[in-house]
């Protein structure tokens, strides 16, 4: 029986891995460690309830949903804690200066998205994997019409952060 879950689930691992990581990095403002284990435990979710899947919905909506719920209850924990102090992010943020500009300006991103309010990250992280507006509604709850002002003045808002934080 194994077996059969292995298959599907490697398969799965290998499509969705990327976004996956991609998603908790927004949510944990460019951290990659902690990002990389978020991952790991959203897929660890994944493999426990891959015999719970009903079809429903494709694996990649059913994955991003793991993915928010998790980062979410992250946000929730981590904010409760205060185990990443503001000062700690910060210095974090000082030491990528050292890397490309390309890293560094995808940390900024990163960090920008970390500063939105939570149901605006997740939007903007799946404008960022190139998802179209039906499936963002579909995840989100939304009407696809209201995906469409909402990224618009996510957009804006994101402008004004980076801004803003070029401008400290």
């Amino acid at each position: 029986m194994k077996s059969n879950k292995n298959e599907p689930f490697e398969t799965i691992y290998r499509q969705h891995h990327a976004m996956v990581l991609h998603m908790c990095l927004g949510f944990v403002k460019g951290d990659k460690d902690t990002a990389n284990d978020l991952s790991q435990e959203i897929f660890i979710s994944v493999w426990n309830n891959l015999d719970k899947f009903r079809g429903a919905s494709s694996y990649k909506t059913w994955i991003y949903r793991i993915t928010v719920n998790t980062c979410l209850q992250y946000v929730k924990k981590d904010k409760k804690e205060k185990t990443v102090p503001t000062l700690d992010v910060e210095n974090k943020a000082a030491t990528i200066e050292t890397e490309t500009n390309t890293n560094q300006n995808v940390s900024e991103l990163y960090k920008a998205i970390g500063q939105l309010k939570k149901i605006d990250r997740l939007i903007i992280m799946m404008v960022l994997e190139n998802q179209d507006y039906d499936k963002i509604s579909e995840v989100i709850g939304i009407r696809h019409t209201n995906v469409r002002v909402k990224i618009y003045r996510i957009k804006k808002r994101l402008a004004t952060i980076l801004k803003n934080n070029k401008n400290e």
